[in-house]
């Protein structure tokens, strides 16, 4: 291999050092496999064998993006939720800390209906061998409040806060400046009626206006908690599938709720042949899904794949088990951090711009 093709160096001892330190590096990095290589054969023939269970880095991001039945905090320490079911024999009711043991590994817990284990992050009901009752634990109907709820509702006691603060400053300093978290929000308020809602819905912008409103800081109040590695944050609900079908749900209700004439018609009656009106009703029917599902899609695989990414650069440091690797781990995590704050506010616009780029579709005055 001609490293000259590669690297751009003028002075050829500086070119066969780093050739030999390249190749130098290659031949130990073989030779260190063949060194542990030949000490597990060796184990393995003493009967030595080192049961040490190996870092599976996708169990635990998986475990940190995904829900839970309580919430982590460190090491063994959580704080835990509560537990509502509704079975075949009635509403029971307990704490999540009842379906682990003192290790936090899962373990049966027997109330007063029925004994209960996790299993892959599913309540299961046990038979009295301790075998799963499959179809008993399909009858179970949860409501429990896991950590995702929690975190909804913290973000919504912060909504009612923040806005409700602002609301009074404005009632106590009509026609004054505003002044300290008002005049923090009321510039981006502003953004969102003068950037977003007038030019996308037109005259009738302000009837949305609660609505882009909440939904915008909705969001961006949870994508902000979910960069937050301790309580009250740590939570994925932005990421989690649940919620942006939720959210995606209630645009198209709003949408189609608030579609005029001109709207309909230009779904069940284009302006097209007659022979193509069932491929344009079935286009158009499509489209009327397909836009909220976008934005359903989008805001989840985002949020998500920046947690990914971000618990991928840290699991590198036990992956390789060795320190000299964390400060490149924690320098990536930190440029990912930095920018995932520009993902968190960018998600909410784009959400809220394409929210009232379709409601403004919907209520689009036909101009002959």
């Amino acid at each position: 291999m001609y490293f000259s093709h590669v690297l751009n160096l003028k002075n050829h001892a500086s070119k066969a050092l780093i050739a030999l330190s390249l190749l130098f590096l290659t031949f130990n990095s073989f030779a260190m496999q063949e060194i542990e290589t030949e000490k597990t054969i060796i184990e393995v023939e003493k009967g030595h064998v080192n049961h040490e269970e190996k870092f599976d880095p996708t169990v635990t991001i998986l475990e940190h993006i995904g829900d839970s039945y309580g919430w982590h905090l460190w090491g063994h320490t959580s704080i835990p939720l509560p537990i509502i079911l509704i079975t075949p024999q009635g509403l029971d009711v307990f704490s999540s800390a009842n379906l682990f043991d003192e290790h936090h590994n899962a373990a049966p817990y027997t109330s007063a209906k029925y004994t209960y284990l996790l299993e892959e992050n599913h309540i299961k009901i046990l038979t009295a061998d301790g075998q799963v009752d499959e179809a008993l634990s399909a009858k179970v109907y949860d409501f429990s409040i896991t950590k995702n709820v929690a975190a909804l509702f913290i973000s919504v006691i912060l909504l009612l806060i923040i806005f409700g603060s602002i609301a009074s400053s404005y009632k106590k300093r009509a026609g004054m400046a505003p002044k300290g978290l008002q005049s923090w929000i009321e510039p981006i308020i502003i953004f969102i009626r003068d950037d977003i809602a007038r030019p996308n819905i037109g005259y009738k912008f302000e009837k949305f206006m609660p609505f882009l409103l909440t939904v915008f800081f909705f969001i961006w109040i949870n994508n902000l908690l979910g960069l937050v590695p301790i309580f009250p944050g740590s939570a994925n609900v932005t990421g989690n599938i649940a919620v942006t079908f939720v959210l995606s749900a209630i645009v198209l209700v709003i949408v189609n709720v608030n579609g005029n004439k001109y709207y309909w018609s230009h779904i069940f009656k284009p302006d097209v042949p007659f022979w193509l009106l069932p491929i344009m009703w079935a286009v158009e029917i499509i489209g009327v899904f397909s836009k909220p599902f976008a934005l359903m899609v989008r805001l989840f695989a985002n949020i998500t794949a920046g947690h990914i990414i971000v618990l991928s650069l840290i699991s590198l440091i036990f992956i390789f088990k060795s320190l000299a690797i964390a400060p490149v781990s924690v320098a990536f995590v930190l440029f990912m951090d930095v920018l995932e704050l520009l993902v968190a506010f960018l998600q909410a616009f784009i959400f809220t711009m394409l929210t009232a780029l379709f409601i403004g579709t919907a209520i689009e005055e036909h101009h002959h």
